[in-house]
């Protein structure tokens, strides 16, 4: 660890700058920036992520030497500010963030007003003649304070400060006046003292102590645990913290606070965009307590408010604003996020970062500024994260559907989502496993994470749209509609009411986050129209990739879908899941219940001619594009009937008796069917259903080719092997099914790589086979002796307890099965150098696996239909990488 622990910013100055952001942490490292660009930064300091990890490794303790240098650190303040840390008449108040590399808006605890206690109070207000100021400072600092450190819900304060609101017959809290407030201030700490059988701490150095320690203490909080895994943040990274001199929007009406965005977060346009709250402090603005007002006439006007803009109200402080925000965003060349206090009309600059914004936003932002010549075609592609454009791909409302609006909010974050009310973060977490759920609330906050990652869509009756629920949501990329002010909800009643509309738990809704429509019902959607904006990103990629994309596709409508998306052929056709269709499960019900070969061929014959339709279809769609046909997989059992009345149907469609099927089903029943009788195994035991398929598929190929004059370009892969005697017996039937077809066009004969013996000896395995798709899934299982449909039961615990960094389900386990794919391509390749090599395993659709395959030298990754954009951008940056 560096001998440096804390780097001083602001007036003009600073220690540390945008470069080391793995130091000072996102906000730190840009607020030295802002200073050094020279903008009015209110003084500070830094203390370094390193100091974070060190705490945690010993026992929650600091490092000796971080004291002096914090000390040193207020002194050096002090003198730029003329004024004292914990001084009775001239006090200095602090701001106490986190600060992690990554934003984690909300995830975190903030302590603001910093350095109050009964004496700084009485000095503050006779500073600044301001009584009610420095009061109404004052109780939000012991709310904060008494909820972050100490321990005491804000709940305990929010009952306390309604019930004064009923008592004086006001509805805001800056109706509140001084004496009313001072006296608030005595409740709280009643409370405090009620709740914790302590008084509220009144030594100012006490109280930083212990904020910084919540601030750190708050880097493993269930909130930022929750978000740092759904966004991949390592743990490791730690948060630095910010303790800032206090700058107040809270003094009157010459003063404000407020968030805004250099460009439209939710639709990329190139306008300023944002919001503000006159005698208010920051956190006012994000928790959605109070309604707040437009920053730009323009929004205001679209927003249909009667409330002031800052331009209007303001329009000095508004001008050095766009000025600002204009010479910010040119400097780090990307649209930002930035925060900022009017103290007696003088602007403060609190905080600049990447904005957080819609997949569509995002796709907008980096077109347009490739054409404003701020950034290049490949940084443009770098910055778009790939598993946002999910948020593109899926449908919307059907505008012809007849729709009943019962309420109207702000459309925080795009999109469609209808489901069942939910009114508790932990309702929707239960309820999100049997149907989709719409979470319901006043106002979320950083506690309704996980309620909020498995819900569909959000709702919230206060708020803007930078609110909480408005800012996590479309990072999520989650619908939310925000600040329906005419919902009433009752979370005891488990209802909402809008007028006469009576809406109970349970009940369906349907949001539309582009309009900031509240539906009620479930309303018809429509596919996704993929912008302009989305077409050039694709096409920027497809320059710059080598990887190709590949789907995993069956269905006539998924087939459609992927080369809609840009497929660049089938990377895994599964044959098995043609065969629980009505039309045919029974033929195959009969073919698997055959006492000998010739019962299995009558049966077969019946199922050769729908197979051989089902492949020309899927020829017909891809026109010419590779198609990789995987031979039946699954064992026999998983066809057969369970239930008593199925079974007795099979008996008596078939002419047998129930009691031999009972028999049959008895005798396929394995311990571990995933390591059974299965895949090539199989066409090992029964050669006739391989040979079957395959003359389906040679059929369906000779068949196109007539009627389209376009040859097909074929794969048939055999799944399983651990040797290359089962690809010689099997390809043996294959090419004898070839020949008695007469099909003499040219195709490729491979198999899937699912098993660490088949890796390890892909050297001799590539004698027989002209290509490798490694099954992912599979090898996965076999790797780690984990059942994928059982271990998610426990993984959890693994990635809590720091043994696995990732569910390796959905990101590949680099450093072990990755071992073996990279082990099965070298030898495969020394055998046969021209052997094609792909995967087709669920981790052809992560970005960070994909990044690993192209690394390795892989051909082609294969995904699902929705995922093959998010391939697409993803081997583009990891060519660029």
């Amino acid at each position: 660890m560096s001998n440096k622990l804390v780097y001083n910013f602001g007036d003009g100055t600073a220690d540390g700058d945008a470069s080391m952001k793995n130091t000072l942490g996102g906000k730190g490292a840009n607020l030295a920036e802002m200073s050094k660009l020279g903008l009015p930064v209110p003084p500070g300091f830094t203390i370094i992520t390193d100091v974070c990890n060190a705490y945690y490794e010993n026992k929650k303790n600091f490092p000796k030497e971080l004291e002096s240098q914090v000390t040193q650190a207020l002194k050096l303040i002090e003198q730029k500010i003329g004024a004292n840390f914990g001084d009775e008449k001239n006090p200095l108040l602090f701001s106490v963030r986190s600060g992690a590399r990554a934003s984690m808006p909300g995830m975190m605890d903030t302590v603001l007003n910093l350095g109050l206690n009964d004496k700084t109070v009485a000095g503050l207000a006779q500073k600044t003649g301001n009584k009610r100021f420095a009061y109404d400072s004052y109780r939000r600092f012991i709310q904060m304070y008494s909820d972050v450190v100490l321990g005491v819900d804000h709940y305990n304060f929010e009952v306390i400060l309604d019930e004064k609101k009923e008592e004086l017959g006001v509805t805001l809290d800056t109706d509140i006046g001084a004496d009313d407030l001072e006296d608030l201030t005595k409740l709280f700490k009643e409370k405090v003292k009620e709740e914790t059988g302590k008084n509220f701490p009144q030594d100012v150095n006490e109280q930083l102590w212990g904020a910084i320690s919540a601030v750190f203490n708050s880097w493993m909080n269930d909130r930022a645990i929750t978000y740092r895994q759904l966004n991949d943040i390592p743990a490791a990274w730690g948060t630095a913290v910010n303790v800032q001199s206090m700058v107040f929007g809270n003094m009157g009406n010459d003063c404000a606070t407020g968030v805004a965005f250099t460009r439209n977060p939710s639709t990329g346009d190139k306008s300023f965009y944002g919001e503000y709250l006159i005698n208010a402090q920051g956190e006012d603005v994000v928790a959605g307590i109070r309604t707040p007002q437009s920053i730009t006439k323009k929004a205001k006007a679209e927003a249909g408010s009667d409330l002031p803009a800052m331009e209007e109200s303001m329009p000095e402080v508004y001008q050095q604003l766009v000025e600002i925000y204009k010479k910010l965003e040119l400097h780090y060349r990307d649209m930002q996020d930035i925060e900022f206090t009017v103290q007696n009309n003088k602007l403060w600059m609190l905080q600049t970062r990447s904005g957080k914004r819609t997949a569509s936003a995002a796709l907008k932002i980096a077109v347009d500024m490739v054409s404003e010549k701020l950034i290049t075609k490949e940084e443009a592609l770098k910055r778009i994260d790939p598993e946002s454009l999910d948020q593109l791909l899926h449908p919307t409302l059907d505008p012809k559907a007849k729709i009943q609006v019962i309420a109207r909010g702000l459309p925080a974050s795009p999109g469609a989502a209808s489901g069942a009310v939910v009114f508790d973060s932990a309702d929707a977490e239960k309820r999100s496993q049997k149907e989709p759920v719409i979470l319901v609330r006043s106002e979320t906050s950083p506690e309704d994470i996980k309620g909020m990652h498995v819900s569909q869509g959000i709702l919230t009756a206060r708020g803007g749209m930078t609110s909480h629920a408005a800012v996590v949501a479309r990072g999520m990329g989650t619908c939310c509609v925000s600040g329906a002010t005419s919902l009433h909800i009752d979370n005891g009643g488990k209802f909402f009411t809008v007028g006469n509309v009576r809406v109970n738990e349970g009940d369906i809704i349907t949001l539309n986050g582009s309009t900031g429509e509240v539906i009620l019902g479930k309303v018809p959607t429509l596919k996704p129209n993929l912008s302009e904006d989305f077409k050039t990103i694709m096409g920027w990629a497809d320059k710059v990739r080598r990887l190709k994309v590949r789907t995993n596709a069956e269905t006539p409508a998924d087939c459609m879908a992927a080369v809609e998306f840009g497929a660049e052929g089938i990377g895994l056709c599964r044959t098995e899941h043609m065969f629980f269709n009505e039309d045919r499960i029974i033929s195959v019900r009969e073919m698997i219940l055959a006492e000998d070969k010739e019962g299995r061929k009558k049966a077969l014959d019946k199922l050769l001619p729908i197979q051989e339709k089902d492949f020309a279809e899927i020829f017909k769609i891809m026109s010419g594009l590779p198609v990789t046909i995987r031979l039946l997989d699954p064992p026999l059992h998983e066809f057969l009937p369970h239930k008593k009345e199925e079974i007795e149907q099979v008996a008596k469609v078939i002419g047998i008796d129930s009691s031999f099927v009972k028999r049959r089903i008895s005798a396929l029943k394995e311990e571990n069917p995933m390591l059974g009788h299965r895949g090539c195994r199989l066409g090992i035991s029964y050669p006739e259903i391989y040979e079957m398929q395959a003359k389906a598929i040679f059929g369906a190929a000779l068949k196109v080719a007539k009627e389209t004059g376009k040859d097909v370009s074929l794969e048939i892969m055999i799944p399983l092997v651990v040797t290359k005697k089962e690809l010689e017996i099997l390809n043996a039937v294959i090419r004898k099914a070839q020949s008695e077809l007469g099909y003499n066009k040219k195709y490729m004969i491979g198999t899937m790589i699912e098993l660490p013996r088949a890796a390890l000896m892909a050297g001799d395995i590539a004698k027989e086979a002209e290509f490798f798709s490694f099954g992912t899934n599979d090898l996965t299982q076999t790797t780690f002796g984990l059942s994928r449909d059982d271990s998610s039961n426990f993984l959890p615990h693994y990635q809590e307890a720091g043994i696995f960094e990732k569910d390796p389900f959905a990101c590949l386990d680099q450093d072990g099965v990755g071992q073996l794919v990279e082990i099965a391509t070298e030898r495969g390749r020394k055998t046969r150098p021209d052997l094609k090599l792909g995967i087709c395993g669920e981790h052809g659709g992560d970005p960070s696996s994909i990044t690993f395959c192209h690394k390795i030298g892989l051909d082609y990754v294969s995904c699902s239909p929705y995922r093959v954009p998010i391939a697409r951008l993803a081997a583009a940056r990891a060519a660029l990488a």
